[in-house]
């Protein structure tokens, strides 16, 4: 892969150039870094998207110019979540990472104007290679005869009697009516 290429799912490409066409004019800084995003990407549906590849609510690994890695989630714009937890692509490190595969890096103009160089260490979770996965283990064939190919594995205290008041004790301690109150 190029320093410039992506893989974008039709569903990424269509928010960048929905996110492109409200760009606020050519001063806009992003309008430069959606359109490198578009003119670079290879666009794939989302069954064919490699599981290495950062796309929309993929949790992953990066570094900043060589700096401390940083673990974030990938979302489409700013979250009520916990601080820290997503990282929107509105922002220019998440539009950045937006389809890069692993290993790779891009570099972009910084907010002081000086580059800045993200490279993606490690997808740790991308939903489309879980929906893959889901979707390969429900088609999974079954044991034999029908049966699952997992078994149930009793705890210890499977089948012993359980725990029961002695004949004849109230546990009610509190006095009877209205007026215990």
């Amino acid at each position: 892969m190029s320093h410039e290429a992506c893989i974008l799912t039709t569903k990424d490409l269509t928010i960048l150039e929905v996110m492109l066409d409200r760009c606020l004019g050519r001063d806009d800084p992003m309008a430069p870094l959606l359109r490198r995003k578009i003119d670079a990407a290879q666009i794939v549906f989302r069954e064919d998207v490699p599981a290495n590849v950062a796309t929309l609510s993929s949790r992953v690994v990066f570094n900043v110019d060589g700096r401390d890695a940083d673990t974030r989630i990938i979302s489409h714009d700013r979250m009520n979540a916990a601080m820290g937890l997503f990282l929107p692509i509105t922002t220019m490190r998440g539009l950045a990472l937006l389809g890069l595969g692993e290993e790779q890096e891009f570099s972009y103009p910084g907010h002081d104007g000086s580059g800045e160089t993200i490279r993606l260490e490690k997808v740790l979770y991308q939903p489309e290679a879980a929906k893959r996965e889901a979707e390969a283990l429900a088609c999974r064939p079954v044991g034999h005869r029908g049966k699952p190919a997992l078994r149930l594995i009793r705890g210890a205290r499977y089948g012993q009697p359980g725990i029961a008041a002695p004949a004849g004790v109230d546990f009610d301690d509190e006095p009877d009516g209205p007026s215990a109150a």
